[in-house]
């Protein structure tokens, strides 16, 4: 059950005003792996990332716990509450989250993040988390529908917002793109990525941890080369034998 590891509090909504119950863990759970574009696995049973987002139970709000507890400028309050008046949001508070409250709040937190002028950056970590709940569902179309609209705000963004943001500098950028590239089966596009930034040659002392990951990446697109190499030769001996 989600109890054991959650517990809710009431928080004060930065739009409505009104106190609203959200949903906290009650400890960081032990990760079993690590996918290429940072998404973790937990044992299975309980998912932290339906969690991620608070929901106002009155009138809708979401964000995750830093933006919805940060101070929100008036003009922004302003146009959230004009879009929840003519749109009224059906979202019923449950410790236990399903997979379709999680998407739904994934949802409304980037709609909300748009009316907030949040970088893009943000926003495509928002597209991002719906491909992992779909991954975790195991619904591919679904998945990669979500990881195309998170790397091309990612590409977006580094093209037009500044690095670091927050954690993210722009070698682990320039990674997480090709990542999500990999993740979609687009090998030349990865590689493209990759280039660039290997192209950095302070790469290995300035980020490490990028750097290696980067080897690794590149490797795993080798690997999987040359095995789609071998099965179209095999294919092709097939076609040969039955002429």
């Amino acid at each position: 059950m989600a109890s054991e590891f959650t517990f809710i509090v009431n928080k004060t909504c930065p739009i409505c005003k009104n106190s609203t119950r959200v949903v906290k863990l009650k400890a960081k759970l032990p990760v079993v792996s690590v996918d290429e574009d940072f998404c973790s696995h937990y044992k299975k049973g309980f998912n932290p990332y339906y969690y991620h987002i608070w929901v106002c139970e009155k009138c809708g709000f979401a964000g995750d716990e830093k933006n919805f507890l940060a101070v929100m400028p008036k003009k922004h309050q302003e146009k959230i509450r004009k879009v929840l008046e003519e749109k009224k949001v059906k979202f019923v508070f449950m410790e236990e989250r399903q997979m379709p409250d999680a998407v739904a709040s994934y949802r409304l937190a980037r709609l909300f993040a748009e009316l907030r002028d949040m970088s893009l950056y943000q926003q495509a970590g928002i597209y991002l988390r719906i491909a992992w709940l779909y991954r975790f569902s195991e619904e591919k179309d679904m998945e990669m529908e979500y990881m195309g609209k998170a790397v091309d705000m990612y590409e977006r963004s580094r093209l037009s917002e500044l690095y670091p943001q927050g954690n993210m500098t722009e070698y682990d950028l320039l990674y997480l793109i090709a990542a999500i590239h990999y993740r979609m089966n687009h090998f030349e596009e990865s590689k493209k990525y990759i280039s660039k930034l290997m192209a950095y040659t302070e790469l290995r002392r300035l980020a490490p941890k990028a750097y290696d990951s980067t080897k690794k990446l590149l490797e795993s697109i080798r690997e999987q080369e040359k095995e789609k190499e071998k099965n179209n030769k095999t294919a092709g001996r097939n076609v040969y034998k039955r002429r």
